[in-house]
């Protein structure tokens, strides 16, 4: 998947290279990253691999979160010494590529489109949630990462696929699949916060409380207005396509 600086970050990289000759992407190189064969370091076959190491780091962010992805409880995870884990991933930040682009093989490259951008882009983002539902670090993650690796590329490219009929040019449908992920990303996190806030009744009646008499002491009529409006169906799924379905409509071929 696609970070939330998607257009931003490919535009960049194409130009951007630092004097000792990398792709000034911090302290990962995307080319020896991804297109090098990965080669441990010699001496008796380790009884793991790139991809063991990144799916126990997966399950623990999956189980913990991010903060408890450490070097040595990977390795604990896969029964390995720390240091060895190093010719697999250097640092933490490399760690975290791989972590993101595992993910991003949950989602579908390819399939048929149906030639109405809009309804397509629907679907990708209902995919995006999903996959972020299922591992709740991964907004996080997005923010912070830095390169696109094979799965996450295949992704974009079925996503510029369904901006096609558009006929916008390259760097507007970067910046539309930038914006529904960077969109689907704080949204997920909503999501999790308020299913978080959920789990504690006094503390949402107490805010309920409050609004109410902020509402009604004559200094905020818009919010009075809007509070005493029919209430909506409040479900996260039917929240989340209403608010989807608000900016799809909104973005225009200009």
């Amino acid at each position: 998947m696609a970070g939330t600086t998607t257009a931003t970050h490919i535009n960049r990289s194409t130009k951007t290279v630092t004097r000792d000759g990398g792709s000034g992407t911090g302290g990962v190189d995307p080319h020896q990253l991804w297109l090098t064969a990965h080669q441990p370091r010699r001496g008796r076959r380790p009884g793991f691999s790139r991809e063991a190491i990144t799916a126990a780091a997966v399950a623990l962010a999956d189980a913990e979160g991010l903060e408890a992805v450490t070097m040595r409880r990977v390795a604990a995870q896969v029964g390995a010494g720390v240091m060895s884990l190093y010719s697999y991933a250097s640092d933490k930040e490399t760690l975290l590529e791989l972590m993101v682009d595992q993910v991003s093989g949950e989602l579908p490259a390819s399939g048929p489109l149906t030639g109405d951008w809009r309804a397509d882009l629907k679907t990708i983002a209902h995919l995006q949630r999903d996959l972020m539902l299922r591992h709740p670090w991964l907004p996080a993650a997005l923010s912070t990462r830095r390169s696109l690796g094979p799965h996450t590329l295949a992704f974009l490219e079925h996503a510029l696929a369904a901006l096609r009929p558009t006929g916008l040019d390259g760097a507007a449908k970067l910046e539309i699949f930038a914006q529904l992920t960077a969109f689907v990303a704080g949204h997920v996190t909503y999501e999790i916060t308020q299913t978080a806030a959920a789990k504690s009744p006094d503390r949402a009646a107490a805010e309920a409380r409050y609004l109410a008499t902020v509402a009604a002491d004559g200094h905020h009529p818009e919010l009075a207005e809007a509070l005493s409006s029919p209430a909506r169906t409040l479900t996260p799924e039917a929240t989340f396509t209403r608010f989807l379905n608000r900016l799809i409509e909104g973005l225009g071929t200009d």
